[in-house]
């Protein structure tokens, strides 16, 4: 913004809405993360009986790829009316959704019940929380964006990114919990419905501070200085004059999802495909791996600015490929230092941290949120649903399988941090066009 100097510092109201968004997003993806601790007891409560092992296994991962799918459209769409209505009223219908699809997930009645009518019912939930996820994830990252003076850009932002993983650690913990607290009857009686429960409670909370956060200043100033006349057409701009932005951000998206998926959610049960671990220490490995990932962010977001991306980008990505074979290699050697190899390489993955940075400042102010949540939206649906069951199955015949496919998206990674490292200057944040 013109009115505020690129150098100025963080107000205590910009901490207050960093924290708020940072509050929410861990609680954000605990909500969407619940399904996939307890696919197969809820796949159970909401489907016939199947004996089949392979088959229930199956089916819970497409339900849960069902919220994936659903993330692109909600994102493009809600993304839209970000753009034309403000940050501030999505950001509160993607709290309200959230809470009020979880809430009505805890109160559904099972197959047993009513038949096909409950997973009917559950499918169009899980739908309605993945559009609604689908939108929080960008309009977060902007929200931050937009607050905090452009130096604290990149750092806010992955302050941001950190909070998303501080979630599936809660998640860790908070499953973990439950299922030393309950008997598997009593999981698959009325104990899965604890964590909707939970997660609709939390929900809400941050609302308890709505009227401390503010619109976005460059949102505010964009509608101020538009013409009365002016109709607002994101997805028009957006693709008459963004065509490379989207194509870079599609890129930059596929790096952090893939990240993500494989480092966080997916690599235990790869791991396990393979390889004979303490189950306990394995566990413990893999929270400790998130930790040092948080931190990893954090770190990567300080280092980072508009000026060194493509720098940090590069050498970040060269040490994630060499730290995932070394994981791998280790792993196929001993697996004495498991503790130790899981936190370096949580650590490297923390590189998805200054992404995020790189990817709002890639869109004007009138188009921006159009713009990430289709980019980040439409490259988690295809990793989402497609990375599991590919490399899932790959694995069982290579290894290595997880280690190569993120050499690929570190191979990627250089060559964005080359690109952005030879271009001469980004936009300016608050564009318009």
């Amino acid at each position: 913004m013109p009115s505020r100097s690129e150098y100025a510092l963080m107000s205590s109201k910009d901490r207050n809405t960093v924290l708020f968004i940072c509050f929410s997003g861990a609680i954000a993806f605990f909500d969407f993360l619940i399904y996939l601790y307890l696919a197969d007891i809820i796949a159970a409560s909401f489907f016939p009986a199947i004996t089949d092992p392979a088959t229930i296994k199956i089916q819970g991962l497409v339900l849960f790829a069902i919220g994936y799918l659903a993330r692109p459209l909600g994102g493009v769409i809600f993304g839209r009316y970000g753009d034309i209505k403000g940050r501030k009223p999505m950001l509160l219908i993607s709290i309200l959704v959230t809470a009020g699809s979880v809430l009505a997930m805890a109160c559904l009645p099972t197959y047993a019940q009513l038949g096909l009518i409950a997973p009917a019912l559950f499918i169009i939930l899980r739908l309605i929380q993945g559009m609604a996820f689908g939108l929080y994830v960008p309009l977060a990252w902007v929200f931050v964006a937009e607050h905090v003076p452009r130096q604290y850009l990149s750092v806010g932002c992955s302050y941001v990114t950190a909070s998303f993983f501080t979630g599936v650690l809660f998640s860790n913990a908070f499953f973990l919990w439950l299922s030393n607290s309950m008997t598997v009857d009593q999981l698959a009686d009325y104990g899965w419905r604890i964590p909707f429960f939970v997660a609709a409670i939390l929900s809400v909370l941050p609302l308890l501070g709505w009227r401390w956060i503010d619109e976005s200043p460059f949102f505010a100033q964009m509608k101020n200085s538009k013409p009365k006349e002016y109709v607002a057409k994101p997805f028009t701009l957006l693709f008459k004059h963004c065509k490379h932005s989207i194509f870079i951000g599609m890129v930059l998206a596929l790096i952090v999802s893939s990240i993500t998926t494989v480092v966080v959610l997916l690599l235990p049960d790869l791991i396990e495909l393979r390889f004979t671990l303490d189950s306990d220490l394995f566990g413990f490995s893999h929270s400790l791996g998130i930790v040092f990932m948080i931190f990893g962010c954090v770190f990567y977001g300080i280092i980072s600015n508009h000026q060194n991306f493509g720098k940090i980008l590069t050498i970040g990505s060269i040490l994630l490929i060499a730290q995932m074979f070394a994981f791998f290699y280790h792993l196929q050697a001993s697996g004495d230092y498991i503790l130790i190899m899981y936190a370096l390489l949580g650590f490297c993955a923390g590189i998805v941290g200054m992404i995020p940075a790189i990817l709002v400042q890639l869109f004007p102010t009138n188009v921006r949120l159009t713009g990430m949540a289709f980019c980040y939206n439409i490259a988690y649906g295809i990793v989402g649903v497609l990375v599991p069951f590919g490399l899932g199955y790959a694995t069982l015949y290579v290894s290595f399988s997880p280690a190569l496919y993120i050499a690929f998206i570190g191979f990627i990674g250089i060559i964005m941090g080359v690109y952005f490292y030879n271009l001469p200057e980004f936009k300016k944040i608050d564009e318009v066009i």
